[in-house]
């Protein structure tokens, strides 16, 4: 049979028992994700539903709009792992951050320790506006001050779209990629999930994560993929085993 007249996969169907996240906005009151613990029991139970089996959640640090830092995560973490634990969770449940990278960030690394997703590897977001001034020298001082910066969603950047070379050089400075599962949906647009699909095609894509905020992404994960490249897409998922500790 063609493939294009093959049936879709539910995206929840592709993720394992094993799969480890690596992208999400579960610690409470802290940025846009979970507003209480309630929303984040709720979460974590969705999660378990799915499949998923370890999470590493990543509050915003982004100095201009979510000002936290690496005390307050790790403290906020700590409080919210006491409390789960009191409801019996079972899922390994860990905290890094998603570092957004501005003037600010740009010295930050420089002087403080970041919060990673393991060892070196440290999750980064750029603007959905345009990109920063000096992007491709911070990248190369992060990596000096010894980190491996994974860029979160790149699909999202649409000012790349006109010119895929952009995503080529991000790769070529030293910058992993990593999908949002909800780009392969259509969650955020048409448009999107094209990149998504062109990234995965170009083998482009190193790590995936969920970037859940709320119960609305989990409903996603009972859509069926936009894309078709399917076999790429449960390769990248796979690597996501590098995370489990």
């Amino acid at each position: 049979m063609l493939s294009f007249l093959k049936s879709k996969p539910v995206l929840k169907d592709l993720l394992s028992d094993h799969y480890v996240d690596i992208h999400s906005h579960f610690i409470p009151g802290i940025d846009d994700g979970a507003k209480t613990i309630t929303d984040t029991r709720k979460l974590i139970t969705a999660f378990e539903e799915i499949g998923i089996s370890h999470i590493i959640t990543t509050p915003h640090i982004s100095h201009y709009i979510w000002n936290n830092t690496s005390e307050i995560i790790t403290a906020k973490h700590q409080e919210t792992k006491l409390l789960l634990d009191e409801s019996n969770n079972t899922i390994p449940f860990e905290a890094a951050a998603e570092y957004f990278i501005d003037d600010w960030f740009e010295t930050h690394f420089k002087t403080e320790k970041l919060l990673t997703l393991k060892d070196n590897y440290v999750l980064v977001e750029i603007s959905y506006q345009n990109a920063p001034m000096h992007l491709y020298k911070t990248l190369f001082e992060l990596q000096v001050a010894g980190y491996i910066p994974v860029l979160a969603h790149p699909e999202r950047y649409l000012y790349y779209r006109k010119d895929f070379g952009e995503y080529e050089k991000l790769k070529k400075a030293g910058c992993l990629f990593q999908l949002n599962l909800l780009s392969t949906v259509g969650y955020y647009g048409e448009r999107i999930s094209k990149i998504a699909e062109e990234l995965l095609k170009k083998g482009m894509y190193d790590f995936t994560g969920t970037d859940v905020h709320h119960m609305k992404h989990i409903a996603s994960f009972n859509e069926k993929v936009k894309i078709d490249n399917i076999s790429s897409l449960k390769e990248v998922i796979a690597n996501n085993q590098f995370f489990k500790s």
